[in-house]
């Protein structure tokens, strides 16, 4: 007992010592993250004043986050006693292993400097991607991933490395849009009449834009339908109000007009057992 008592009073100035350096770390910490959000809140306001890109900010505030956390604890490490020169070697021993491990990380990091340079989307645009079919309003833009609203509100995350090596469709990236419609109609339908009807609800709808030109027109005889449709110019706002609208004004102006939207149909001729014989017969005469 008397070696264990001599060893803790031994041991007590260092164990201070070492109670008064966590302490000290962990309030250095917490002040250290009050000021890193207070300089991110900063940089972000800078950065909002001079008309950069809302992706761009995005982008440059996590990777100044990163950096800044990094930073921090770096310091409070060396109050334990490891040097610079401790955390250099370290880092070069690991950078080769964290590269290989992360390499769908890196690949998301340039992914994302890939679409800071060539914009080919921004915060606001409505994208899909094609490679997985995800859609929705691009909301922001960070560091390694994309995230996404959808129509139903939805946050859609996407690597960015997989956004930029796919295909893309920008469906907002321009303030009009041509609208196209297709309407099978029965062959005992006037097609003509239909036609002046498109043209008619056309030239009343208030969302088609009039100083572009408007086609209607009879797209194909198909087997079961004769394919009329038109094709107008809309503002991308008002692209679906405006697709809705006219689909439900068609509806009720054809049937107003008599003329029968196509469906589907399956006839069945039914034929009792002295027909059948009778047309075996007269099969094998012929």
């Amino acid at each position: 007992m008397d070696k264990i008592s001599i060893w803790i009073e031994n041991q007590l100035p260092s164990l201070a010592s070492f109670g008064i350096k966590v302490l000290l770390s962990i309030l250095a910490f917490y002040i250290g993250t009050r000021l890193i959000k207070w300089l991110l809140n900063f940089l972000r306001r800078s950065l909002g004043r001079t008309g950069i890109d809302t992706g761009v900010v995005q982008f440059i505030c996590s990777l100044a986050r990163i950096l800044l956390y990094c930073l921090l604890i770096f310091s409070i490490a060396t109050q334990f006693g490891v040097t610079e020169g401790s955390v250099a070697a370290l880092l070069g021993s690991a950078g080769l292993t964290i590269g290989l491990g992360l390499q769908g990380g890196l690949s998301n990091l340039a992914g994302g400097v890939l679409i800071l340079i060539f914009k080919p989307f921004l915060v606001g645009d409505y994208i899909i991607d094609n490679s997985t079919g995800c859609e929705g309003t691009v909301t922001k833009i960070e560091i390694c991933y994309t995230t996404l609203a959808s129509v139903d509100n939805k946050n859609i995350v996407i690597p960015n490395g997989s956004l930029s090596n796919s295909s893309i469709t920008n469906v907002t990236a321009r303030d009009q849009r041509r609208l196209e419609l297709k309407i099978g109609i029965s062959y005992e339908s006037d097609f003509c009449r239909a036609k002046e009807i498109l043209n008619q609800l056309l030239e009343e709808e208030p969302g088609i834009l009039s100083e572009h030109e408007t086609v209607v027109f009879v797209d194909e005889l198909a087997n079961m339908a004769v394919v009329v449709g038109f094709r107008a110019w809309v503002n991308t706002d008002d692209y679906w109000p405006v697709r809705w609208r006219m689909n439900e004004s068609i509806k009720l102006a054809f049937d107003a007009a008599g003329i029968v939207i196509a469906y589907p149909q399956m006839e069945i001729h039914l034929r009792d057992e002295k027909e059948k014989k009778k047309g075996c017969c007269e099969w094998s005469e012929q």
